[in-house]
């Protein structure tokens, strides 16, 4: 009994943090809701047939209740098929159970219904390999039979036990009408969160895959698949646009002496030097091993010419450090504006044109 309230404890907390966003729901906690609100189901209707003194479903309904009880075990267990089926057969037995004792008109049999939309989430959401849809469709045709076959019972079966007062014809009517249609309201809702959850979920991770195939994963800007698509939207607007093509100076003797390792550090340092100063105002892409290529929209000569001095500048007054090495390093830039009638190609081409006029003239400059 005390494993079971700190199951039970355990539950609630759980379901608090569902609630709160802070948890998601497992088959723990589907199951444990399943069994606990179908053992209180039972536990009501053993007080009523006590009272009613109808003891063949008094007594079914115990056994049920310790049924439901005992399967907390394997939900600890994480076993969870054989509480599906276990819950399956009870509900389908108490069916018949019922009708043979009182009849068909006090609705017990409509769990038999409930049962089948539920049996479908059950086995989908399972971690089940294989068969999962042929174990819920099965379930589902046998308990139409079971329906069907309860309803053809009361036809040829007088019922053992006739309750006088109509007052309870009703009452256990309702009661299991709302107990049923609580079922289904309930896994429907939870059925409607759950896709909700794996919907920003998928998000979350196509986000995160755009990021992996849009970017470069050493610097963290765009690589050149997405500057191709950055080009491509230029060209096709109206809009002017110019490039800068920049390279880092001496960078194979970086690496040489230092180690590829401080060659990595110097490139995450330019590029965020250069995304600072971009910001909103263009695209920056890794175009090859040192060399970042930027696009710029809708912007003046004397404004790119401005910026990419402010890059350089701030790359040649940087200090990189890596390993109690320190390092100074230059970049330089070549800068040339989109003529409408030439190709993205000739821009970029002239782009890196200027850039090496620059290499050639002493690095360490910005060429227009």
């Amino acid at each position: 009994m005390n494993q079971y309230i700190k199951h039970m404890k355990r539950f609630f907390v759980d379901a608090k943090n569902i609630l709160t966003g802070n948890m998601q729901i497992t088959n723990r906690l589907k199951f444990t809701a399943i069994i606990f609100s179908i053992a209180m189901v039972h536990f009501f209707l053993t007080i009523i047939f006590g009272g009613l003194k109808i003891l063949p479903l008094f007594f079914f309904n115990i056994c049920s209740v310790i049924i439901y009880v005992s399967g907390f075990c394997l939900i600890r267990r994480d076993i969870y098929l054989p509480v599906y089926y276990i819950t399956y057969l009870e509900i389908i037995l108490h069916s018949f159970v019922a009708t043979i004792c009182l009849g068909w008109q006090y609705g017990f049999a409509q769990y038999i219904i409930a049962i089948v939309p539920v049996g479908y989430y059950i086995c989908y959401t399972l971690d089940m390999k294989q068969h999962k849809m042929l174990i819920a469709t099965v379930s589902a045709f046998v308990a139409v039979l079971s329906f069907l076959s309860c309803k053809m019972l009361s036809f040829i079966w007088q019922p053992l036990y006739l309750i006088e007062n109509p007052v309870w014809e009703i009452a256990l009517y309702i009661f299991n009408s709302i107990c049923v249609f609580v079922f289904l309201i309930v896994f429907s809702l939870v059925f409607v969160f759950e896709i909700k959850i794996t919907n920003n979920q998928l998000k979350h991770q196509n986000a995160v895959l755009e990021q992996l195939a849009s970017t470069d994963p050493l610097t963290g800007l765009y690589n050149r698949r997405s500057m191709d698509i950055f080009l491509s939207q230029a060209m096709e607007s109206s809009s002017s646009f110019t490039l800068i093509m920049c390279d880092i100076d001496d960078f194979k003797k970086i690496n040489d002496t230092y180690g590829h390792d401080f060659g990595d550090v110097v490139l995450q340092g330019i590029a965020k030097i250069v995304t600072s100063q971009i910001r909103e105002q263009g695209y920056v892409c890794r175009w090859g091993g040192e060399e970042i290529l930027i696009l710029i929209n809708n912007a003046s000569l004397e404004s790119v010419y401005r910026i990419s001095e402010n890059i350089r500048r701030n790359v040649e007054s940087q200090i990189f450090e890596y390993n109690a090495e320190r390092v100074h390093c230059s970049l330089t830039l070549g800068i040339a504006a989109h003529n409408k009638k030439d190709t993205v190609e000739e821009t970029i081409t002239q782009a890196d044109y200027n850039l090496y006029r620059g290499k050639r003239n002493g690095k360490n400059m910005v060429i227009l």
